[in-house]
């Protein structure tokens, strides 16, 4: 059986929550069989800078420690992976989306949270700009998510939402794969979300479609699901999905999300950018970010 995916992109800056990112990347890289880069960057903002002479070789060196790090930890974990390190001087989001699309990574792995006082590893910063620009997904590891040792990371369920759009049926082609490589069970997710009606009550009608709707995108994962050999199931709710979306997470265990960053605008339609940024903010378990520009596994 080919590889699904092949390489695996770690960047770090020696932050807790970027170890974090590491965990789950090597985890993932081991369950699939893919090789593993690890990256960290220097911003090209401290050379234009006015630092001391000794300032900046002590960004450096902790560049190097960091991909030092993550590379014991993987090759720890399986001395037979494949670990190319690297250090790069750049915008931070800039140069690991240019690593990423030079080196044909099939996946970025990122935690979100990392040295918040130098702009680094930060979602609202480098982690959003990737999950914004990058055209591989993007797999973003909270610093609250459960750190098991390496070799006991779960991804035996994944939560699926979906709006029946192009761009969520771009990420169910992702988590169907994932689910069949990794042997997990998948549940999908409709949320009706009806507040783009601001204080009008909505018909009977109206929900009826959007019921219509849910119950057509749900079916469409099931019978992917199905025809790849995986165990899909579903629920419909009702809310916004930047709530509904993280409180099934974590009422569910669920080990994994997987959801495009871009599809349906409108009534009901919610698969905006902002939704999945937000949903990354605000869930407690990692988040695989598939682009709509994402190539189909």
């Amino acid at each position: 059986m080919s590889r699904f995916i092949e390489t695996i992109l770690i960047p770090t800056d020696g932050s807790d929550g970027a170890l974090a990112g590491a965990r789950r990347g090597i985890a993932l890289a081991s369950q699939i069989d893919a090789d593993v880069h690890v990256l960290s960057i220097v911003d090209s903002r401290f050379q234009a800078a006015d630092l001391d002479e000794l300032t900046l070789p002590s960004f450096e060196e902790n560049a190097e420690k960091a991909v030092e790090e993550i590379a014991r930890l993987a090759t720890d974990h399986d001395a037979e992976r494949d670990v190319t390190t690297a250090v790069r001087t750049g915008t931070p989001f800039q140069s690991i989306r240019e690593y990423a699309s030079r080196r044909e990574v099939d996946v970025i792995v990122m935690g979100t949270k990392g040295r918040a006082e130098l702009d680094r590893v930060l979602l609202g910063g480098v982690t959003e700009n990737v999950l914004r620009t990058a055209r591989t997904p993007v797999l973003a590891v909270p610093p609250n998510a459960d750190e098991p040792a390496i070799a006991d990371v779960p991804f035996d369920r994944l939560l699926l939402p979906t709006d029946g759009s192009d761009g969520a049926a771009i990420a169910t082609e992702w988590g169907i794969e994932l689910a069949s490589r990794l042997e997990s069970s998948i549940h999908a997710l409709y949320s009706i979300d009806t507040a783009p009606l601001d204080d009008e009550r909505p018909t009977d009608d109206l929900l009826e479609a959007l019921e219509q709707r849910g119950k057509e995108a749900l079916d469409a994962v099931r019978g992917r699901g199905e025809d790849a050999g995986v165990s899909v199931s579903g629920s419909t709710v009702t809310g916004s999905p930047v709530r509904e979306i993280p409180a099934y997470a974590t009422e569910n265990d669920v080990d994994l999300i997987v959801m495009g960053t871009h599809g349906r605008t409108g009534i009901g339609q919610w698969f905006l950018g902002s939704v999945t940024e937000n949903v990354v903010r605000q869930a407690d378990v990692p988040v695989f970010c598939v682009p709509v520009s994402a190539e189909h596994p």
